[in-house]
C-alpha cells in the first residue's frame, strides 16, 4: 500500500498573497512531493484597508484541499483519509483581532497595510528595536492611539495562520518564527521578551485593563514542539466531504518566512534566502546580534528561535506580473495566444539581451506604501530619460532590477554591519525560469544565489516539512534534520555573480535611489 494509502503522508497548507497552496510530501523522501493542490485569492483594498474575508480563508483552503485530493487520487489511485502530520503556514504579521467567542471585531488587517507610522515610531524608540509597521504589536497600539471601540473587546491576538490552526485544534499557539512578527522575541528564553512585555503593559495599562499584552497573544512554540491535534470540526473545515478523520497532529503555525527559509534550507547561521510572491524579503540567520537599531531590518528568527535580520519590503513581483499580461495580451490579439508561464520565459530570456544597468530606464514597483523607502502609499512608476536606450530588452530587465530594487538597499545596511553570507537562497515563482531573475539577483547582491528542485512549491513544502519534522522520531536540530533527511539527496544550481552585472546593478540602484523623489512626488501629486 501506498504511503497516502497507509496515512503516512505528511499534508502542509500555506495561504500566501495570492494563491492558497496544499502540498503532500513522503517523510522518508520529503523532496518527493505526491500531490499538490492550489487555489487563487487576491486581498481586496476596502475601506482604504488591505484585507482578505475570512470566509475567502475558509473557501480557498477547501478549494486547494479539494484540487489535491483530486490530484492524489490520480495519480496514486487513492483518496487519503489520515496523514501523518499536518502543518498550516501563512502570510505574517498584520492585526486579527477576535473577542472571547473567537469572533472577528474588525477586517483582518494584513501586512499590507501601511497606517500604523505612529505606533511603530513609539514603540521603536520604547523597546530600542525596529518595530516596523506591518507587526501585530504595531497594529494594536495604533488601534489604542485611535481610540478604536473594539479595542475594550479584544481578547486574542493572532496571526492568519495562528487562526487557521486554532480553528482545526482549537490551541491558540504560534511557531517561534511567526510569533516574532507579532512581538519581539528573547533567543534566549525563546518566548516573548520580558522586559519589552512589561514596558508595553505600562504604555498601553488602560487599554489591557489589568492583562498583560502577553494574555492577548498565542503561546510561542519552538519548531518539532506539540501543538495540538486536528479536531471534528477541523477536520470538516478542510474536508467537507466528511472523509478526512479528525485526531492528526499539527505542528507549530508558522509564518512564510519561516517556511521560506526551510524550504531553501537556510535555517543556520550565515545562510539566508530571498522569497519573491506578491512581497519580497530577505532572510540572514545572524551569528551575533546588530550593532545598533535599523529601520530597514526586522529582527525575527528562525522557526527553531535563532536570530534573523529580514528586509522586508511590502512589494514583490505583482507589477511585474501585470506588465507580463500586457504582453500576454498583446500576443492573443495579434493571433498567437501565449500560455502565462510561455510569456514570462520569453519575456525574462529578452531581459538578458538587456544592457547591464537597463539602459537607463527605471522601474518602481510599489504598488503599495514601501516603509524601507518611506513611501506610506504606492505608486508603480516606469521612469525614462530621453537618451535612455527604449528596448523590450532594457524594459524587461529594468522591471526585474525594480523587482529587487528596495531589498537591495536593506541588504546594504546589512552589508555595513559586517554581516557575511555562506550561501544565498531563492525561492518564488519567479525563479522558475531558469538562470535570469536568479542571475540578476546575484548581481544585486553580490553574492552567489542558488535555486533548488522545490522552488516552485515554496512555503507550502516548507510548512509540510517542518510537519514531518515534528512526527518523525528520535530528536535532532532542525538545521541537522534539514541536512541529513530533507536536503540530503537535493539537487541545486548555484549562480555566481557576474562583475559586469554587479556594475550594472549598481549604477541601475543609484539611479532607483535618487529617483525615489520622483515616487515621494507623484504620491502627493496623484
Amino acid at each position: 500500500m501506498s504511503v497516502i494509502g497507509q496515512g503516512r503522508a505528511v499534508l502542509g497548507i500555506e495561504l500566501g498573497s495570492t494563491r492558497i497552496k496544499a502540498c503532500l510530501i513522503d517523510p522518508d523522501r520529503p523532496t518527493d512531493v505526491l500531490a499538490v493542490g492550489s487555489h487563487e485569492w487576491e486581498n481586496e483594498f476596502h475601506d482604504r484597508v488591505w484585507t482578505y474575508p475570512l470566509d475567502a480563508v475558509w473557501s480557498g483552503v477547501q478549494a486547494a484541499y479539494a484540487q489535491l485530493i483530486i490530484d492524489a487520487r490520480t495519480r496514486h489511485g487513492v483518496v487519503p483519509e489520515s496523514f501523518a502530520a499536518i502543518g498550516v503556514s501563512a502570510m505574517m504579521h498584520g492585526y486579527l483581532a477576535l473577542d472571547a467567542d473567537g469572533a472577528l471585531l474588525t477586517p483582518f488587517r494584513t501586512w499590507r497595510n501601511t497606517s500604523t507610522g505612529v505606533a511603530a515610531e513609539e514603540l521603536t524608540a520604547l523597546f530600542g528595536v525596529n518595530i516596523p509597521l506591518r507587526w501585530s504589536i504595531a497594529h494594536f497600539h495604533q488601534a489604542v492611539l485611535d481610540a478604536e471601540v473594539h479595542v475594550a473587546d479584544v481578547a486574542h491576538l493572532t496571526t492568519l495562520a495562528g487562526y487557521v490552526h486554532a480553528m482545526l485544534t482549537g490551541r491558540r499557539v504560534l511557531g517561534v518564527g511567526d510569533a516574532s512578527g507579532m512581538f519581539p522575541i528573547d533567543t534566549a528564553t525563546g518566548d516573548y521578551d520580558a522586559r519589552l512585555v512589561g514596558l508595553f503593559d505600562r504604555l498601553d495599562a488602560d487599554a489591557l485593563a489589568g492583562r498583560s499584552v502577553t494574555d492577548l497573544l498565542p503561546a510561542v512554540l519552538p519548531a518539532g514542539a506539540d501543538a495540538g491535534t486536528l479536531t471534528a470540526a477541523g477536520a470538516v473545515l478542510l474536508d467537507p466531504t466528511g472523509t478526512l478523520r479528525p485526531g492528526i497532529p499539527l505542528c507549530p503555525p508558522e509564518g512564510d518566512a519561516g517556511t521560506g527559509m526551510v524550504a531553501t534550507n537556510a535555517v543556520a547561521p550565515r545562510t539566508g534566502n530571498v522569497s519573491a510572491g506578491t512581497s519580497i524579503f530577505a532572510m540572514v540567520v545572524l551569528e551575533k546580534p546588530l550593532t545598533r537599531v535599523h529601520h530597514e531590518l526586522d529582527l525575527v528568527t528562525t522557526p527553531s528561535g535563532d536570530l534573523v535580520a529580514m528586509v522586508h519590503c511590502n512589494n514583490g513581483a505583482s507589477e511585474l506580473a501585470a506588465w507580463a499580461g500586457m504582453f500576454a495580451r498583446f500576443a492573443d490579439a495579434a493571433g498567437a495566444a501565449l500560455s502565462t508561464d510561455e510569456v514570462f520565459d520569453l519575456l525574462f530570456r529578452e531581459a538578458l539581451a538587456g544592457d547591464a544597468d537597463a539602459g537607463g530606464l527605471l522601474a518602481y514597483n510599489h504598488l503599495a506604501g514601501e516603509p524601507i523607502v518611506g513611501l506610506d502609499q504606492g505608486r508603480p512608476l516606469f521612469v525614462r530619460t530621453p537618451d535612455s536606450r527604449f528596448t523590450l530588452a532594457n524594459v524587461m530587465r529594468a522591471q526585474l532590477y525594480g523587482v529587487f530594487g528596495t531589498l537591495a538597499l536593506g541588504m546594504r545596511v546589512l552589508d555595513g554591519e559586517g554581516v557575511r553570507l555562506d550561501r544565498m537562497f531563492a525561492h518564488g515563482g519567479m525563479f522558475r525560469t531558469a538562470g535570469v531573475a536568479q542571475r540578476f539577483l546575484a548581481g544585486a547582491l553580490d553574492a552567489p544565489v542558488a535555486v533548488g528542485d522545490t522552488a516552485s512549491e515554496g512555503g507550502a513544502w516548507g510548512i509540510a516539512v517542518l510537519a514531518a519534522f515534528a512526527a518523525a522520531p528520535g530528536r535532532r536540530a532542525l538545521p541537522d534534520y534539514l541536512d541529513d533527511v530533507v536536503f540530503r539527496d537535493a539537487q541545486t544550481i548555484t549562480v555566481d555573480a557576474d562583475p559586469v552585472d554587479v556594475a550594472g546593478f549598481t549604477s541601475y540602484l543609484e539611479r532607483y535611489r535618487a529617483g525615489l523623489a520622483v515616487e515621494a512626488a507623484a504620491v502627493t501629486a496623484l
